[in-house]
């Protein structure tokens, strides 16, 4: 399901050494109770992911810190349960620097922010999403059900329902908002949202150009540059970088070694549950087409202690093609230089060893090689 991936969370921004503009957050919770004295902070500045905690003084807290650029953060506290778990109840803070007041009102996780024109724009692009994310939920819970009842094509209607919704989301208030307000201090953050996991170099870039050029500094916004050059690279019309990485025997396999055939490079991984949910269809696709000049070569973003989970999920799922992986999980050297940061993700190549096309999933992948060998 195009919709359900595995994700990169952490991006990878360049090392700043000069003195960071600093922050500081003061809440207040007299108004409500709460079953603890310890608030959390989590944000990530940098190359670094911030936690911090502070306790709860005469119904007040206070942070302090740094910030590389504009961030959104997470304000947390955690409410104990009769079975002994706790349930974290969870506040998202635009942070910037200066002053910033938070007010929690009727419970934690709803209250007033003051003191932050980044979390007012937040809260502008929240309400503009919110009929959208409304509608990916409740379709979301549509396709669980038709899993579970093991309706394939209702499961299919909804992928496309859910593709169409992110589209309509990302280009109606993520894209439309950076184009309006590109100064914004929440517009890379927009941007980011719109880019999505498989970026469109073509329409990302030319609203990465109008962020002012300090935005465009921003660590996210340089590792976002990153990505666009690389999604320049790999896009449809691309003949497809080079790469060589060794197969389950630890025997070099490069790329080059499949030109002259049609290869399915496909981005995956044990651990991957939407990889392990679509490989049916890979399976049924490599069944049918194989004998007629279809090759697929598996390139896996397994963990360094995850070699005996790699091969069983090959075992165990039946991909009796090709298989190379150098276990270094989101580090992997492949994935790195065709810029993948979320999986299931494929590229199919053509003898030429130009990319035809990207992410084919379901029948999208079976429509695509029947119009090839058909």
């Amino acid at each position: 399901m195009k919709r359900l991936l595995c994700t990169l969370l952490a991006c990878t921004p360049l090392l700043l050494t000069a003195q960071q503009p600093s922050f500081s957050l003061q809440g207040s919770l007299k108004r409500i109770t709460l079953p603890s004295d310890k608030i959390y902070l989590e944000f990530r500045n940098g190359k670094e992911w911030k936690k911090d905690s502070a306790v709860l003084t005469d119904g007040e807290y206070k942070f302090t810190g740094e910030l590389t650029e504009p961030k959104l953060a997470s304000l947390s506290v955690f409410q104990p349960e009769k079975d002994n778990s706790s349930r974290r109840m969870v506040m998202q803070v635009f942070l910037e620097p200066g002053l910033i007041r938070v007010i929690h009102t009727d419970s934690f996780s709803n209250g007033s922010v003051s003191g932050s024109k980044a979390h007012e724009d937040y809260l502008d692009l929240q309400r503009q999403a919110k009929p959208y994310l409304t509608q990916r939920d409740g379709l979301r819970g549509t396709y669980i059900n038709a899993r579970k009842a093991g309706d394939k094509d209702g499961m299919e209607a909804v992928e496309k329902q859910l593709e169409e919704v992110d589209r309509e989301l990302r280009g109606r208030v993520y894209g439309a908002f950076v184009r309006e307000s590109p100064a914004s201090p929440t517009a890379l953050y927009a941007l980011t949202q719109f880019a999505g996991y498989d970026l469109e170099p073509g329409k990302v870039e030319p609203l990465f150009n109008l962020l002012p050029a300090a935005t465009r500094n921003y660590p996210t916004a340089q590792d976002l540059n990153e990505k666009i050059i690389i999604a320049k690279k790999t896009a449809v019309g691309q003949v497809a970088m080079d790469f060589t990485q060794n197969d389950t025997l630890g025997n070099p396999v490069s790329l080059s070694s499949f030109r002259g055939k049609y290869l399915l490079v496909d981005f995956w991984a044990s651990w991957c549950g939407p990889c392990r949910q679509e490989n049916p269809n890979v399976v049924k696709a490599f069944e049918t087409y194989s004998r007629k000049g279809f090759y697929i070569l598996g390139v896996s973003l397994d963990r360094p202690n995850g070699r005996e989970k790699w091969l069983k999920a090959i075992n165990d799922d039946g991909l009796a093609w090709a298989h190379v992986s150098d276990l270094k999980f989101w580090e992997n050297e492949v994935a790195r230089q065709y810029g993948i940061n979320a999986i299931p993700q494929n590229l199919l190549i053509d003898p030429n060893g130009k990319i035809i096309a990207r992410n084919l999933r379901g029948e999208e992948l079976q429509d695509k090689l029947r119009e090839i060998f058909n």
